[in-house]
Order: structure tokens, then sequence, then C-alpha cells
């Protein structure tokens, strides 16, 4: 499995001080959970790399690994199992055996943020990591961004500027570095339960993923 270099991940960052400071008071309230920078997961050379916005509160922060534990990750690893790119249908803990298949999971930004909401100059800062992790993938890889905040980041970690690709649910960008993005909303509580993303649009997306890696 993947294990990231100092370039694509610290596990001790706290260069976003109000991050930082969250943090320490989330490993006071609840000291049985990871609470500090969430490591990318999956494999070594991925044909396909999740970006997402931000660990959960008592998801991936709670078990230390991207959407794991997290209520978006129900639709996310039933979705992922079901076109091929996990082993399994559920993930909630770590030693729960769950493995990615030519996939690997990431976070626009890597520490849980106050309401899930960072700021803009935390998702410009945490971008350093992400633009090595990209920089680092094979072309021909495809990155799927998982909402606006995720689109953006990956446009700035490739040096593309925000206008050249606009965020669209279900839309492909070749981009210049021979990688592929696609979007799609983010597969959050708040648009699942609202019906603004569906299982049907979600799959839709993996379909046309899943069609492109093996054309």
């Amino acid at each position: 499995m993947y294990q990231p270099t100092k370039e694509e991940f610290d596990l001790n960052c706290t260069r976003c001080p109000r991050l930082a400071k969250f943090l320490k008071q989330v490993r006071k309230d609840h000291p049985d959970y990871h609470a500090r920078p969430v490591s990318p997961y999956g494999v070594k050379s991925p044909k396909l790399l999740i970006v997402g916005l931000a660990p959960g509160m008592h998801g991936a922060n709670a078990s230390g690994r991207p959407f794991t534990g997290d209520h978006a990750g129900i639709i996310l690893y039933e979705t992922l199992y079901k076109f091929g790119f996990s082993n399994k249908a559920e993930s909630v803990a770590l030693d729960d055996g769950f493995k990615l298949k030519q996939c690997r999971i990431t976070n626009a930004v890597k520490c849980l943020p106050p309401e899930n909401k960072p700021t803009g100059d935390e998702v410009n800062i945490c971008n350093d990591f992400l633009k090595v992790e990209i920089a680092n993938l094979k072309k021909g890889t495809v990155i799927m961004a998982l909402g606006t905040v995720a689109h953006k980041a990956v446009l700035k970690a490739c040096d593309i500027k925000q206008k050249e690709f606009a965020f669209a649910h279900n839309s492909k960008h070749e981009l210049p570095n021979g990688q592929w993005l696609f979007d799609s909303y983010h597969c959050s509580r708040y648009n699942t339960s609202t019906k603004r993303l569906t299982t049907t649009m979600f799959e839709d997306v993996f379909k046309s993923i899943r069609q492109h890696i093996d054309n």
C-alpha cells in the first residue's frame, strides 16, 4: 500500500494555526480520536485519485482514514465497491479489512476544520501537499474532485487558472499534464439528504470514470 512522502503528507503539520488549535482541543475532548492530519489512503500507483474536502469530525478525524466512519463514506464506499475499486462495500474502522483497488483517496485539506469549513488560506497552505501528490501520479491518471473546493484545489495544484475549467457535476476535463479531472457533487450528508446528489447521479460519474479507465 501507498506510503506518502514527507512532501506529500506530514502527520505533525501545524502550518494552519486555527486548525492546529482546534485539533488540540478535539484531542482533549475525544482522547480516543486520531485528531491529527489524515493521510491519503490507497494504492501506490492509482488509476483513480479521489479528492475530498476535509476529514469529518466523527469519521476520518476519529478513525484516521479518509471517509472511514463518515456519513459521506457510506455512499462513497458502496459505489467504489460496485465499480471494482475496493474489496468491500463498507469501511468503519482501520482494522475492518477494507482495501482500495486501483484507487487512492486524499483530501484538499488534511485536518478537520471547525464546522467542516476550511478558510481559503488553509486550502492554499495544504495545497502544497496535494500539488506534490498529483505531480507524482502517472500521466493518464483520473482525478475525481468531490465538490467545488476540491475541484479548485486540484486546479491550483496543477497550476491551472480557475477560469480554465468550470465545475459541473459529471463533467470531464483533460488537464495539460496528461491527467484527467472528473467532477462530482460532494457525497455529503447534506447533498444526499436534499437529493442534490442521488445514488444514480453519483454512480453516473463512476460509470464515466470506469469506462474511461477501462478504455
